[in-house]
């Protein structure tokens, strides 16, 4: 059985992951907007895999017996401004998120929750992996800038991202 505090920091955790679907979605349409429809399918994509991160908890707090409240999410802005600003703001979204994980993994060590602690590690791991990603992308986009054709190679790079599985 699941405790009370780790049960509602999941909770909380899994509105969040809700949280970033949308606002990577409503990127997604901010960038289509600018014809940038590979920038717009890789957040599309991404929006797809916050989704999968908010299941994997669901089924994690079903699982061990917890109840789950799902919370309101608060409406994404609709306006970002241009791609690498976009990318900024995704970079230090993925940043707060790593501090909400671990803070969760902390809580579930102070609670003696192995459990928790175990699954929470995936997370650990993949928010390393989200901010490299994001990191690399945000260093191409400033090494070419928004005018000329560079720009508009990277936005087709980007349409070739794979649906998250």
């Amino acid at each position: 059985m699941i405790g009370k505090k780790i049960q509602d920091a999941l909770n909380a955790q899994i509105t969040l992951e809700q949280h970033s679907a949308q606002l990577y979605l409503a990127m997604s349409a901010h960038c289509e907007g600018r014809s940038f429809r590979g920038f717009a399918h890789w957040l599309r994509v991404q929006a797809q895999e916050e989704t999968k991160h908010a299941m994997k908890l669901f089924e994690f707090v079903v699982d061990r017996g917890g109840r789950l409240a799902l919370a309101a999410i608060a409406a994404p802005p609709s306006e970002f401004g241009g791609i690498t600003q976009v990318f900024e703001q995704i970079l230090e979204h993925e940043k707060g998120i790593t501090g909400r994980i671990n803070a969760l993994f902390e809580l579930s060590r102070a609670e003696k929750d192995y459990a928790s602690e175990i699954a929470l590690q995936w997370y650990v791991t993949e928010q390393i992996e989200e901010e490299s990603n994001v990191g690399q992308i945000l260093d191409q986009l400033k090494a070419v800038g928004e005018q000329g054709g560079g720009i508009w190679y990277l936005d087709s790079k980007m349409g070739k991202r794979g649906v998250a599985t």
